[in-house]
């Protein structure tokens, strides 16, 4: 039986914020609401956006577009992986067929 969420409050930019949060998950908002206030500090210490709701959208594309960068990494990972695989159980495949020719 799972949990109800619980009210959790958080500081983002200097603003409290009221978040329904499982108990298993606290830690892991904790470590997102000051991950997003660090982000949202820099860009509003670089003083070229002003306003909350701006700096917070800026925010947010800096965070998603490093997300999005390391998911290709990946995935680029996932496809060389694959590629090896796929080579690896081929020169299997011939290293086997050879023994059995010489078997015969």
């Amino acid at each position: 039986m799972s949990e109800s969420p619980k009210p959790m409050r958080v500081r983002i930019l200097d603003k409290e914020y009221l978040v329904a949060c499982e108990e298993k998950e606290q830690d892991d908002l904790v470590a997102s609401a000051r991950f997003l206030d660090e982000k949202m500090r820099e860009i509003r210490a670089a003083g070229r956006i002003v306003g909350t709701e701006r700096i917070a959208v800026m925010a947010a594309l800096n965070i998603v577009h490093e997300l999005l960068r390391e998911r290709g990494r990946g995935e680029n990972l996932e496809e060389g992986l694959s590629a090896r695989l796929v080579s690896l159980q081929e020169r299997i495949d011939q290293a086997l067929n050879r023994a059995k020719q010489l078997e015969l």
